[in-house]
Protein backbone atom coordinates (compact mmCIF):
# COMPACT_ATOMS: atom_id res chain seq x y z
CA UNK A 1 0.00 0.00 0.00
CA UNK A 2 1.42 3.37 -1.02
CA UNK A 3 1.88 6.21 1.45
CA UNK A 4 -0.86 8.18 -0.36
CA UNK A 5 -3.25 5.24 0.07
CA UNK A 6 -2.34 5.08 3.75
CA UNK A 7 -3.08 8.79 4.12
CA UNK A 8 -6.39 8.48 2.28
CA UNK A 9 -7.51 5.45 4.30
CA UNK A 10 -6.36 7.04 7.56
CA UNK A 11 -8.24 10.27 6.86
CA UNK A 12 -11.38 8.40 5.82
CA UNK A 13 -11.23 6.29 9.00
CA UNK A 14 -10.60 9.45 11.06
CA UNK A 15 -7.23 8.23 12.39
CA UNK A 16 -5.79 11.28 14.16
CA UNK A 17 -2.18 10.06 13.91
CA UNK A 18 -2.45 9.67 10.13
CA UNK A 19 -4.25 13.01 9.77
CA UNK A 20 -1.51 14.74 11.76
CA UNK A 21 1.23 13.11 9.65
CA UNK A 22 -0.64 14.05 6.47
CA UNK A 23 -1.00 17.71 7.47
CA UNK A 24 2.63 17.82 8.64
CA UNK A 25 3.82 16.51 5.27
CA UNK A 26 1.69 18.71 3.00
CA UNK A 27 1.16 21.92 4.99
CA UNK A 28 4.50 23.54 4.03
CA UNK A 29 3.74 22.97 0.34
CA UNK A 30 0.21 24.32 0.62
CA UNK A 31 1.31 27.29 2.72
CA UNK A 32 4.19 28.24 0.39
CA UNK A 33 1.97 27.97 -2.67
CA UNK A 34 -0.71 30.13 -1.07
CA UNK A 35 1.90 32.58 0.20
CA UNK A 36 3.41 32.94 -3.27
CA UNK A 37 0.00 33.70 -4.77
CA UNK A 38 -1.50 35.83 -1.99
CA UNK A 39 1.72 37.48 -0.75
CA UNK A 40 0.34 37.86 2.76
CA UNK A 41 1.21 35.53 5.65
CA UNK A 42 -2.13 35.75 7.45
CA UNK A 43 -4.09 35.17 4.25
CA UNK A 44 -1.86 32.20 3.36
CA UNK A 45 -2.39 30.71 6.84
CA UNK A 46 -6.15 31.09 6.48
CA UNK A 47 -6.18 29.55 3.02
CA UNK A 48 -3.96 26.69 4.22
CA UNK A 49 -6.52 25.87 6.90
CA UNK A 50 -9.31 26.06 4.31
CA UNK A 51 -7.40 23.74 1.99
CA UNK A 52 -6.97 21.08 4.66
CA UNK A 53 -10.60 21.34 5.72
CA UNK A 54 -11.62 20.83 2.08
CA UNK A 55 -9.16 17.94 1.59
CA UNK A 56 -10.22 16.15 4.76
CA UNK A 57 -13.93 16.69 4.11
CA UNK A 58 -13.75 15.58 0.47
CA UNK A 59 -11.01 12.92 0.56
CA UNK A 60 -13.56 10.20 -0.19
CA UNK A 61 -14.28 11.92 -3.52
CA UNK A 62 -10.60 11.77 -4.55
CA UNK A 63 -10.72 9.54 -7.63
CA UNK A 64 -7.00 8.89 -8.07
CA UNK A 65 -6.90 10.26 -11.62
CA UNK A 66 -3.96 12.38 -10.48
CA UNK A 67 -1.50 12.02 -7.64
CA UNK A 68 -2.63 13.07 -4.19
CA UNK A 69 -0.10 15.93 -4.15
CA UNK A 70 -1.37 17.22 -7.51
CA UNK A 71 -4.93 17.16 -6.19
CA UNK A 72 -3.85 19.07 -3.07
CA UNK A 73 -1.91 21.64 -5.13
CA UNK A 74 -4.98 22.11 -7.33
CA UNK A 75 -7.15 22.78 -4.28
CA UNK A 76 -4.52 25.15 -2.85
CA UNK A 77 -4.30 27.11 -6.11
CA UNK A 78 -8.08 27.33 -6.48
CA UNK A 79 -8.63 28.34 -2.84
CA UNK A 80 -5.86 30.95 -3.11
CA UNK A 81 -7.28 32.42 -6.31
CA UNK A 82 -10.82 32.42 -4.87
CA UNK A 83 -9.52 34.20 -1.78
CA UNK A 84 -7.65 36.73 -3.90
CA UNK A 85 -10.72 37.42 -6.06
CA UNK A 86 -12.94 37.82 -3.01
CA UNK A 87 -10.46 40.20 -1.42
CA UNK A 88 -10.26 42.31 -4.57
CA UNK A 89 -14.03 42.43 -4.94
CA UNK A 90 -15.61 45.35 -3.17
CA UNK A 91 -19.21 45.38 -2.13
CA UNK A 92 -21.22 48.58 -2.42
CA UNK A 93 -21.22 48.75 1.38
CA UNK A 94 -17.44 48.63 1.69
CA UNK A 95 -17.23 52.32 0.82
CA UNK A 96 -19.43 53.13 3.82
CA UNK A 97 -17.58 50.69 6.07
CA UNK A 98 -14.27 52.34 5.14
CA UNK A 99 -15.77 55.79 5.60
CA UNK A 100 -16.98 54.98 9.11
CA UNK A 101 -14.01 52.82 10.03
CA UNK A 102 -12.19 53.87 13.17
CA UNK A 103 -8.88 53.79 11.32
CA UNK A 104 -7.51 50.94 13.43
CA UNK A 105 -7.43 48.36 10.65
CA UNK A 106 -4.03 47.62 9.17
CA UNK A 107 -4.21 47.40 5.41
CA UNK A 108 -1.89 44.98 3.66
CA UNK A 109 0.33 46.17 0.88
CA UNK A 110 2.39 43.98 -1.40
CA UNK A 111 5.37 46.19 -0.64
CA UNK A 112 5.26 44.80 2.92
CA UNK A 113 5.66 41.26 1.67
CA UNK A 114 8.91 39.36 1.42
CA UNK A 115 8.88 35.60 1.00
CA UNK A 116 10.48 33.91 4.04
CA UNK A 117 13.06 32.17 1.87
CA UNK A 118 14.62 35.46 0.72
CA UNK A 119 18.00 36.42 2.18
CA UNK A 120 18.18 39.67 4.13
CA UNK A 121 20.54 41.37 1.67
CA UNK A 122 18.14 40.58 -1.21
CA UNK A 123 14.96 42.00 0.36
CA UNK A 124 14.83 45.16 -1.76
CA UNK A 125 15.18 43.20 -5.00
CA UNK A 126 12.73 40.58 -3.73
CA UNK A 127 10.16 43.26 -2.92
CA UNK A 128 10.29 44.53 -6.51
CA UNK A 129 10.11 40.98 -7.85
CA UNK A 130 7.06 40.10 -5.75
CA UNK A 131 5.36 43.36 -6.76
CA UNK A 132 5.96 42.36 -10.38
CA UNK A 133 4.69 38.81 -9.73
CA UNK A 134 1.56 40.29 -8.17
CA UNK A 135 0.86 42.19 -11.42
CA UNK A 136 0.90 39.02 -13.53
CA UNK A 137 -2.36 37.58 -14.88
CA UNK A 138 -3.65 34.79 -12.62
CA UNK A 139 -2.57 31.76 -14.64
CA UNK A 140 0.89 33.18 -15.35
CA UNK A 141 1.27 34.00 -11.67
CA UNK A 142 0.24 30.51 -10.59
CA UNK A 143 2.50 28.79 -13.13
CA UNK A 144 5.43 31.01 -12.10
CA UNK A 145 4.86 30.42 -8.37
CA UNK A 146 4.52 26.66 -8.81
CA UNK A 147 7.62 26.46 -10.98
CA UNK A 148 9.99 28.94 -9.34
CA UNK A 149 8.91 28.86 -5.69
CA UNK A 150 7.60 25.30 -5.40
CA UNK A 151 10.02 23.80 -7.92
CA UNK A 152 7.35 21.75 -9.68
CA UNK A 153 8.08 20.29 -13.09
CA UNK A 154 6.18 21.36 -16.19
CA UNK A 155 4.25 18.08 -16.04
CA UNK A 156 3.29 18.60 -12.38
CA UNK A 157 2.14 22.14 -13.13
CA UNK A 158 0.22 20.88 -16.16
CA UNK A 159 -1.50 18.25 -14.01
CA UNK A 160 -2.32 20.80 -11.32
CA UNK A 161 -3.73 23.36 -13.76
CA UNK A 162 -5.24 20.68 -16.01
CA UNK A 163 -3.42 21.94 -19.10
CA UNK A 164 -0.66 20.57 -21.32
CA UNK A 165 3.07 20.94 -20.58
CA UNK A 166 3.40 23.08 -23.72
CA UNK A 167 0.72 25.41 -22.33
CA UNK A 168 2.76 25.62 -19.11
CA UNK A 169 5.82 26.53 -21.17
CA UNK A 170 3.81 29.26 -22.90
CA UNK A 171 2.49 30.61 -19.57
CA UNK A 172 6.00 30.71 -18.12
CA UNK A 173 7.43 32.40 -21.21
CA UNK A 174 4.74 35.09 -21.07
CA UNK A 175 5.21 35.44 -17.29
CA UNK A 176 8.96 35.99 -17.72
CA UNK A 177 8.38 38.58 -20.47
CA UNK A 178 5.81 40.39 -18.33
CA UNK A 179 8.09 40.26 -15.28
CA UNK A 180 10.92 41.84 -17.26
CA UNK A 181 8.57 44.58 -18.44
CA UNK A 182 7.22 45.22 -14.91
CA UNK A 183 10.68 45.19 -13.34
CA UNK A 184 11.95 47.63 -15.95
CA UNK A 185 9.04 49.97 -15.22
CA UNK A 186 9.82 49.77 -11.47
CA UNK A 187 13.45 50.66 -12.15
CA UNK A 188 12.31 53.59 -14.28
CA UNK A 189 10.02 54.78 -11.50
CA UNK A 190 6.62 53.94 -13.04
Amino acid sequence: MSIDSQYINGIISNDSKTCTAFVKKYSPKVYNTSLGILQNKEDAEEVTQDVFMKVINSISSFDGSSSLSTWIYRIAVNKSLDYLRAKKRKTPWSVFVNFFDDGQEVIHSVTDFVHPGVQLEQKENATMLFQAIDRLPERQKVAFVLHKLEDLSYQEIADTLEITPSAVDSLLSRAKANLKKHLKSFQNGY
